[in-house]
């Protein structure tokens, strides 16, 4: 079946060796677009079913040329953490390393 992955974090992708890839320069979980714009998305589900048309074979990216809608760069905010933040989130982290390891013991 003709695939089209389409999807933001290009270097993981293209590692993962898809047959079609259209790269999206968004913040992740956000690979059509922001929710509510129906018109960016349709631009991009557009290039997809391009990409698969035109596709010279496996393994071909093809990079969109839409940019995310904002007045501002969202790069320098995505995966910021406040230093206030910083000691908290380590304990979450813990946290969840430890639940995880008690799941994995047998009983």
């Amino acid at each position: 079946m003709p695939t089209v992955i389409v999807g933001s974090a290009l270097d993981v992708v293209e590692y993962c060796g898809v047959p079609r890839f259209l790269f999206t320069d968004f913040p992740l979980g956000n690979p059509c677009g922001p929710p509510w714009r129906q018109d960016l998305q349709r631009t991009i589900a557009g290039q997809a079913l391009d990409l698969l048309r035109e596709a010279d074979g496996p393994g071909t990216t093809r990079r969109s040329n839409v940019l995310w809608p904002s007045d501002d760069d969202w790069r320098p905010r995505y995966g910021r953490v406040k230093p206030e933040d910083v000691e908290r989130l380590r304990e979450l982290g813990e946290e969840r390393r430890r639940t995880q390891a008690q799941s994995r013991k047998p009983g």
